[in-house]
């Protein structure tokens, strides 16, 4: 089984669309489609966290991923908060991601806590590990502002 790799990046730019690829640059998944899962982590997959992606094959190929993002327009008095937590069961069980953004990294921590809580009571696991990465930057007066958090499901595949 593959790895998940847990990465994140913040930019600004010029446009919403150009802080989010900024940022996606930021955590080295800005070359590929990104393809979103709704976040269960298969059992045997290892699990690593690190601010950035290593290469993951050719530019333009299809990677999966679980992905929390926030962007905020210039002045926006608020930071841009995003994170991802997961819970899985022992010796790289199954388990689940939960991903929430926007408003404080305090309240992001509390969704992606009460929706993990939520999310392994439907299932008949043991949970033995949990862990939360949340991740903000503060706006800027002059630009839009993302932050970005994905899980990311090993290598990049061909899309055509």
């Amino acid at each position: 089984m593959g790895t998940i790799r847990v990465v994140w990046g913040a930019a600004t730019g010029p446009t919403a669309m150009a802080s989010y690829d900024a940022a996606l640059a930021g955590a080295n998944v800005h070359d590929y489609n990104l393809v979103q899962v709704s976040s269960v982590i298969p059992a045997g997959a290892s699990l690593e966290v690190a601010d950035e992606a290593p290469g993951l094959g050719p530019a333009g190929q299809r990677l999966t991923v679980v992905q929390s993002r926030d962007t905020v327009a210039p002045a926006a008095d608020r930071p841009a908060v995003a994170g991802i937590g997961w819970a899985r069961s022992a010796d790289r069980g199954p388990g689940i991601f939960y991903e929430a953004a926007g408003g404080t990294a305090a309240a992001v921590r509390e969704e992606i806590e009460a929706g993990l809580d939520h999310g392994t009571s439907l299932r008949d696991w043991t949970v033995a590990e949990r862990q939360t990465e949340v991740r903000a930057t503060d706006d800027d007066a002059d630009a839009f502002t993302t932050q970005v958090v994905c899980a990311v499901y090993g290598d990049a595949d061909p899309i055509v």
